[in-house]
């Protein structure tokens, strides 16, 4: 009688590692979701080109760290102190940022700005 080898049963391969890839791959998106909303924070702002140009006497807010500045005199009540260079609501106020300005406080002014009725916003560097 012959005796051959006989051909060994071919294993199946282990899931396990698909399936830690798998929950890793679930956990990654539910945190990218997590942190790519805006948590209800919008600003309008209009892109360049699309409206007239400027006109009327210069209105250059600049944010400061610690405050703000109209023109480059330091002001404390900035809508106050624009009323009288605005002739309406929809008049351009340009606003640059100074070096070191935080982003949180850029978008506090501009918030400020909005809330008092002021349309139209440009923020320059």
């Amino acid at each position: 009688m012959l005796n051959l080898p006989t051909s060994p049963r071919r294993r199946r391969p282990s899931l396990t590692p698909m399936i830690d890839v798998v929950f890793l791959l679930l956990v990654f998106f539910m945190l990218v979701a997590r942190f790519g909303g805006t948590d209800g924070i919008s600003l309008l702002l209009s892109a360049p080109g699309e409206e007239t140009p400027y006109s009327g006497p210069p209105r250059l807010v600049s944010v400061l760290p610690d405050g703000l500045a109209l023109n480059g005199q330091t002001v404390s009540d900035l809508p106050a102190a624009l009323a009288p260079l605005m002739t309406t609501q929809d008049d351009l106020i340009v606003i640059r940022p100074v070096p070191g300005t935080g982003v949180a406080r850029l978008v506090e002014v501009l918030n400020t700005l909005r809330e008092a009725g002021f349309a139209r916003l440009a923020v320059v560097e």
